[in-house]
């Protein structure tokens, strides 16, 4: 297989040129990680990372608050109140599930409030998370 390489045509396989390469830079020191694609899929990475649990923490407590809320306030199932909570927090709004007194929609919104907040600290930490490891890895 030719490659055209800095100028160069040469006939040095990918493979070979890659393996070279990673010989060279674990000479300098430098690590690798295996890029898992699951374990990025399901933001394992994310919750392994220590500083990452409180937002993981307050993420869980919203979604646990506002599903009791709505279950005792609205007299939704617990699973249909989870549903709105997250179908909320998403900011789908399907419209099947509707908060109906006027202190549930004052709720509502505040929640929507602290949801969307809260999805964007979880973005942020993978985004942070994933950048130190691009950095430390050499990606």
């Amino acid at each position: 297989m030719e490659r055209f390489i800095k100028g160069e045509l040469t006939n040095k396989p990918l493979l070979e040129e890659n393996m070279s390469n990673v010989e060279s830079d674990a000479k300098e020191g430098r690590k690798f990680e295996r890029i898992r694609p699951i374990k990025r899929l399901f933001l394992i990475d994310v919750i392994q990372d220590k500083e990452s649990r409180p937002v993981f923490y307050w993420a869980g407590g919203v979604l646990l608050a506002g599903m009791l809320l709505f279950h005792f306030l609205e007299g939704w199932s617990l699973l249909d109140s989870l549903y709105f909570c997250v179908i909320s927090a998403a900011t789908i709004g399907y419209g099947d599930l509707v908060p109906t007194t006027p202190v549930t929609k004052v709720i509502t919104i505040l929640y929507n409030i602290n949801a969307i907040v809260m999805l964007l600290a979880l973005f942020d930490r993978v985004r942070v998370v994933r950048g130190q490891k691009s950095r430390i890895s050499g990606l």
